[in-house]
């Protein structure tokens, strides 16, 4: 939280504001005003851009200090983020990428195979990736895969602005999965996927990641209920990684979270088909059957889910 005008805003928001008052002063019809307001922006920036080098040369002055404050400071989300507005963050961005590809990567294991950094081009804040496998008939994944690695990366590396994918081949057009419609990505070459972070301005379809409580204590092998925008979500735990679904049978469409969990594969209480839910929810009785899958992300006991996702 941060405070503005006396009042606690989540940080989203400040920065949400701050891009608004940034849009304005740019429309301003006066140029003379609109050079002075760019110019104390400029200017305070560089005044306490100044102030965080010194403190970070008085911390890495004694090692002890180092080793306690600066995790601290690396862990914060506002904090880092400060840094590596100033370029002042101890982490590069290659070093960073790699930490929330690893904070991710059970999740993307479970949908796409693995993802493999092919590199990162730091000046223009573009990162490569290569996906090793994907869910072979699974229209969700494409969406699933984007929203997690956009979200990890755009959180640990915020000065990263387009992330390409090699290797996830994109519908030709809209898909029908047991009645479920996913859009069609537009303009972009065959097997590689571009995904703009969030530096641009976001569309209406943007993912919002809602935190979704009392799913912490679910114990490996079970099954639980959670409500994610409004939609039903069955959340299952396995192996002490969680996976989350619309709570819907594409067989029969009834709700999941009575059914059984099986080692990784769910059985609908009513009609008996089964789903891998470590591999996007594939039917193991109909192969043709998917459950549609909402991208997760665990981080130091807290659990969101993606709400755009879930809306559609």
């Amino acid at each position: 939280m941060t405070q503005v005008d006396g009042k606690e805003l989540p940080t989203e928001d400040v920065a949400a504001r701050i891009e608004e008052l940034l849009v304005r002063l740019d429309s301003a019809t006066d140029p003379t005003v609109r050079a002075t307001a760019e110019e104390l922006v400029r200017t305070l920036i560089q005044f306490y851009g100044s102030g965080l080098e010194r403190i970070m040369e008085l911390v890495f002055e004694d090692d002890v200090v180092a080793e306690s404050v600066v995790p601290k400071f690396v862990g914060d989300k506002l904090v880092g983020s400060i840094l590596v507005l100033h370029d002042l963050h101890p982490s590069t961005t290659e070093e960073r990428v790699v930490e929330a590809l690893e904070r991710v990567r059970p999740y993307l294991g479970s949908h796409s195979g693995g993802v493999e950094l092919l590199g990162v081009d730091a000046e223009a804040g573009i990162v490569f990736l290569r996906l090793a496998g994907s869910c072979d008939g699974c229209p969700s994944s494409t969406v699933t895969v984007k929203l997690a690695i956009e979200k990890a990366i755009s959180e640990t590396a915020p000065e990263i602005v387009k992330v390409e994918v090699e290797g996830m081949v994109e519908p030709a057009g809209p898909v029908d999965a047991g009645g479920r419609k996913m859009l069609p990505l537009s303009g972009v070459p065959q097997g590689k996927l571009t995904i703009p972070v969030q530096q641009e301005p976001l569309a209406a379809s943007a993912p919002a990641w809602v935190e979704v409580g009392g799913l912490s204590g679910l114990a490996p092998g079970k099954v639980t209920a959670a409500k994610v925008s409004g939609v039903h979500t069955v959340v299952c735990n396995v192996g002490g990684d969680l996976y989350a679904y619309r709570d819907k049978c594409p067989s029969c469409g009834s709700g999941l979270t009575r059914g059984e969990l099986t080692g990784q594969t769910l059985q609908c209480p009513r009609c008996g088909h089964g789903y891998d839910v470590r591999i996007a929810g594939r039917g193991t009785t109909t192969p043709s059957d998917h459950l549609d899958p909402f991208p997760l992300l665990s981080d130091d006991g807290h659990i969101r889910v993606a709400a755009t996702a879930a809306a559609r």
